[in-house]
């Protein structure tokens, strides 16, 4: 199962910053209720203050007499204000008392809690911290007094006549009277977050996927490297002086570097297949030499002494060109310093024509030929002729039956074009950029030679081989330069 860490970095680094916004501002907010809280406490307790030293300066008199009843309507007029609701104004207090030295009440706003010259502590316990304070109230100013787990605090102020204490006054306050407060702070608050998070959060969203995107575009281009390295045009990084930006580079040239140590070991890899070839090649030209030797003797001699007939002599030349394109094919594979050819005509194309049509035959496949050559071209006949004839061959082979395959020569002032195309198998493309390297069978038949080799030929004329490929039709072009220039020795 993924956890946040799977997460892409176009979606982990949103919302760490969407976390971390929420997180500020609660920590904002929680700072700010808390220091509202700390300031309602403390105004709390300065008007407890300042209200203990207003009833303790005008309670002096009814206690120098003794009037209790003057004493309470004293006490008593805070009370009256409780119907106040208006936020400015501090929270009513919850109870005053008046104790005598001894700590006996004197006076208290709910008499029937609180009786005269009793012990407050028995009627509330929470005052026995208060009660404690009394020995030294006449040396004290107002304190603030506020009992463990008791949501109420004391204020205790001393009145004093002429440096003798009188009495204590005891003003208490429940503190839940700031909780209103504090609650409507938080609402305020959560508002204001909720406002501010509204506009931050896209920012946040967006600046975040900003943030992430040239990682992401990074890692995309990482996941592309594998088996097959990706092209400049599929390597969409981002571009800059930073540290991504840097990697970016670095990326790009690790790829380029690992697309030439590619190109060099496919280039190892097709000399050890020159080479194992070259010594093929060098170990049975002898032997096709000799026999090709006797064989045109044979057709020399036939020609002095024979009576043959004119087809009998028309076969005696197609079987003379075609042990001739032998021995120079032979040639050509061991890199021999001249070949003795003449130039390309028609009739070379015809005859290739006519050697083809047997195994085009021999499967039904319609062979459409169009010939364009006429006259002489300064092309080497017998190359041209083996480029040809490996390419029909190859076409028929990948044919199916019945189907078709054509030929299509083209002369313009500059070149000859030959077009080969078959409706067979298409070739994948990932067997493209090895189809012309020797050894390399397609189709389980042949040595894998024939494309090589007619590679080889067309790049020894300074001519082009492409290719292109698609279900339904395979088409093999080839264009070789005419060199004005060519030098064509007699024929041996």
């Amino acid at each position: 199962m993924p956890t946040l860490r799977d997460l892409s970095l176009r979606h982990k680094v949103p919302l760490r910053v969407t976390a971390l916004v929420i997180a500020t501002a609660l920590v904002v907010t929680a700072t700010l209720v808390f220091r509202e809280s700390d300031e309602l406490r403390r105004g709390l307790v300065a008007n407890a203050g300042a209200l203990g030293r207003v009833l303790a300066k005008t309670l002096v008199e009814p206690l120098v007499h003794d009037d209790v009843w003057r004493a309470y309507e004293i006490i008593s007029s805070p009370f009256q204000a409780r119907g106040r609701a208006r936020a400015s104004e501090p929270p009513p207090v919850d109870l005053i008392l008046i104790l005598d030295p001894s700590g006996r009440v004197f006076v208290s706003t709910d008499p029937i809690r609180f009786p005269l010259t009793t012990d407050p502590t028995q009627a509330e316990p929470a005052l026995a911290p208060v009660h404690s304070l009394l020995a030294t109230a006449h040396k004290a100013h107002p304190q603030v007094t506020q009992p463990p787990r008791v949501d109420r605090l004391f204020v205790t102020t001393p009145i004093v006549a002429d440096g003798e204490l009188l009495a204590t006054l005891v003003i208490g306050y429940h503190e839940s009277v700031v909780v209103p407060r504090i609650v409507e702070l938080i609402e305020r608050a959560g508002l204001v977050t909720l406002l501010a998070l509204s506009v931050v959060l896209p920012i946040a969203w967006w600046w975040g996927r900003r943030v992430a995107s040239p990682l992401v575009r990074l890692a995309d281009a990482m996941g592309k490297t594998g088996p097959r390295l990706p092209a400049d045009q599929e390597l969409d990084l981002h571009e800059s002086r930073d540290e991504i930006g840097q990697l970016g580079t670095a990326f790009r040239r690790m790829v380029a570097a690992l697309r030439e140590k590619e190109a060099l070991e496919a280039q190892v890899m097709v000399s050890d297949r020159l080479a194992a070839l070259g010594r093929l090649a060098a170990g049975i030209a002898h032997e096709i030499n000799n026999p090709l030797g006797g064989m045109l003797n044979a057709i020399n001699t036939y020609r002095r002494h024979g009576a043959g007939d004119a087809l009998t002599l028309k076969t005696l030349s197609l079987l003379e060109r075609g042990l001739l394109q032998i021995r120079d094919t032979v040639g050509a594979l061991l890199v021999e310093a001249k070949v003795q050819v003449r130039p390309l005509d028609h009739r070379d194309l015809e005859d290739i024509r006519l050697l083809i049509q047997p195994d085009a035959s021999a499967r039904r496949i319609d062979l459409a030929w169009d010939n364009e050559v006429q006259g002489t071209l300064p092309l080497p006949s017998t190359l041209v002729r083996q480029v040809l004839i490996n390419l029909l061959l190859n076409a028929v082979d990948a044919a199916a039956d019945g189907g078709r395959v054509a030929c299509h020569a083209r002369v313009s002032t500059q070149d000859l074009r030959l077009v080969v195309s078959n409706d067979g198998a298409h070739i994948a493309p990932h067997d493209l950029p090895y189809l012309l390297e020797p050894f390399v069978v397609r189709s389980g038949k042949g040595r894998g030679l024939g494309l090589w080799v007619t590679y080889q030929i067309v790049q020894q004329l300074k001519g082009e081989l492409a290719v292109h490929s698609e279900p339904g039709e395979t088409v093999f072009t080839v264009r070789l330069p005419l060199q004005e220039t060519y030098a064509y020795p007699s024929a041996a």
